[in-house]
């Protein structure tokens, strides 16, 4: 299994997923079509599949222009809003790109209709990839369109939180330093949270895209019980604790999403990625 990442737009990734044995290929949220294909033709591989995490244009607005350019693709998604879409894939749909097996994982939240995709090689000793769209970023996780904080906390603790600890983890957005600054306004003497934000700022890590999800992570990052209704400035009804969702409001010069709940303890791998130029939205710990 090779992935290509293919940074897109301001602050997006596209991946080339690729089966070496039967040189097949997928892409994955193809939004700049002519950047896709240029990639398919260095590669020499044979592009028969686009993955579509959701319908939002900057992930899925280059499916209709791309099955032009390459008749014949079959386009995969959770949502009848994907452009283009030939199958609406559920959880737990099996599909094949080559030898390569993918299964789609449904995360509704940021859209009612996500998909992630968890991708293997069966008989291989390869670790796996999933393919998180705008659900799990580096430091975060994509804002509540069209969910709940209790399904983003499904989302991340027990749909992609229960993957196998060396899947490695291709986001959809990269915004990592964004995320962690707003982590240390947060808790400023967090200092998990500070050795993540210099090793995402240029440390061993920071031209690592897809490493294992182990590195560098967030382990001891919850906070303590009041603390959070503090940085909020308001109170929490008894028991809810750490599950209050979308108040925390943006600190001055800062744009911030919803906050990750932390009923159950975060996983420590919530955190591998490239740094980008362009820093996108979305925060968790």
């Amino acid at each position: 299994m090779k992935v290509e990442i293919l940074p897109a737009l301001t602050d997006n990734y596209m991946y080339l997923l690729i089966d070496q044995d039967t040189r097949e290929a997928a892409i994955v949220d193809p939004v700049q079509p002519q950047k896709v294909l240029d990639a398919v033709k260095k590669h020499g591989v044979k592009l028969t599949t686009v993955l579509t995490t959701h319908h939002h244009w900057d992930h899925a607005g280059g499916n209709e222009k791309l099955v032009k350019m390459e008749p014949g693709l079959h386009v995969y998604g959770g949502d009848s809003r994907v452009g283009a879409l030939t199958q609406r894939v559920s959880h737990l749909t099996a599909l094949k790109v080559g030898s390569l097996s993918v299964k789609c994982l449904s995360t509704p939240c940021h859209t009612s209709g996500h998909i992630c995709y968890y991708v293997t090689k069966p008989n291989s000793s390869e670790p796996p990839a999933v393919f998180t769209g705008d659900t799990l970023f580096v430091g975060g996780c994509g804002q509540f369109f069209e969910g709940t904080a209790e399904q983003m906390h499904t989302n991340l603790t027990q749909i992609l939180g229960t993957l196998p600890e060396d899947t490695k983890v291709f986001c959809g957005h990269e915004c990592t330093v964004r995320n962690l600054k707003f982590a240390l306004k947060v808790e400023p003497e967090n200092e998990v949270v500070k050795e993540k934000l210099l090793w995402a700022k240029g440390g061993a890590c920071a031209e690592v895209h897809g490493q294992d999800r182990a590195c560098g992570g967030a382990e001891g990052a919850a906070l303590p019980e009041g603390q959070l209704q503090e940085a909020q400035g308001e109170t929490q009804p008894p028991g809810r604790a750490g599950l209050r969702l979308g108040a925390l409001r943006a600190l001055p010069g800062e744009e911030v999403t919803e906050w990750h709940p932390r009923g159950a303890r975060a996983p420590s791998w919530l955190c591998p990625a490239r740094i980008h130029p362009q820093l996108g939205p979305g925060f968790c710990l």
